[in-house]
């Protein structure tokens, strides 16, 4: 019994983030998978114009909303800044649209006993767009040179870390940038990292970063490496 109330009181600390846009139909499986693993669940809405909000609600998350959209830094930012005023001590961070699997938290948490933060990977295998390989292969690349930090996916959304490595993290990025931005200021801050590999569904093809975000997320990691 003691046990159980122990273990009750830790998973209070413990916190999902997870940002959203027009997600109505896909997000309450979500946080219903979630929520087995994680007793407090934050949705971010990020000025949805479906029932996103509602959805997340009906399932049981807390919801925040932004009433217009300002891209995922900033909603993953305004969560992350919100659960720590409610003393969160461990963030997950995942996706909405079911392609990070919550399934795998509980390994999350395991690597997160002897790290600040911790990264999924995905098998760059033929279920990953060609462009998503290519663009990410490069990305990693230049992580490696200009930070010293081999990351196998430097993109990947699903991720956990301490409200140690938040403060030190925080990002400016209000764009898809802020992954790349938290691993240059988890490099600037030589923090504790380990990466543990996820299942990913691709279930639209063309969803996430662009062409476009992958030369703005480079050359955004050139300056904050010469800003120092």
């Amino acid at each position: 019994m003691s046990l159980r109330l122990n273990s009750n009181k830790m998973n209070e600390k413990i916190w999902a983030v997870i940002p959203a846009m027009d997600e109505g139909e896909k997000i309450g499986p979500v946080i219903r998978q979630t929520k087995k693993y994680v007793n407090n669940v934050l949705v971010v809405d990020d000025g949805s114009t479906d029932n996103t909000s509602e959805a997340a609600k009906k399932s049981g998350a807390l919801v925040l909303r932004h009433m217009i959209n300002l891209g995922k830094g900033a909603a993953v930012k305004t969560g992350c800044d919100f659960i720590l005023k409610k003393g969160a001590e461990k963030i997950i961070l995942l996706d909405s649209d079911g392609q990070h699997d919550p399934k795998e938290i509980p390994n999350f948490l395991d690597a997160l006993e002897n790290a600040d933060i911790v990264f999924g990977y995905r098998k760059f295998d033929e279920n990953m767009p060609l462009v998503f390989k290519i663009g990410n292969n490069f990305i990693n690349f230049v992580a490696k040179v200009l930070y010293g930090i081999r990351l196998k996916d430097t993109q990947s959304g699903y991720r956990a870390f301490t409200n140690y490595a938040y403060r030190k993290i925080r990002w400016t990025a209000n764009d898809y940038s802020m992954e790349s931005e938290m691993i240059a200021n988890m490099a600037k801050k030589k923090l504790r990292y380990k990466q543990i590999p996820i299942k990913t569904i691709y279930s639209e093809k063309y969803k996430g970063t662009t062409v476009m975000d992958g030369v703005k997320i480079v050359l955004n990691m050139l300056m904050w490496r010469m800003k120092g």
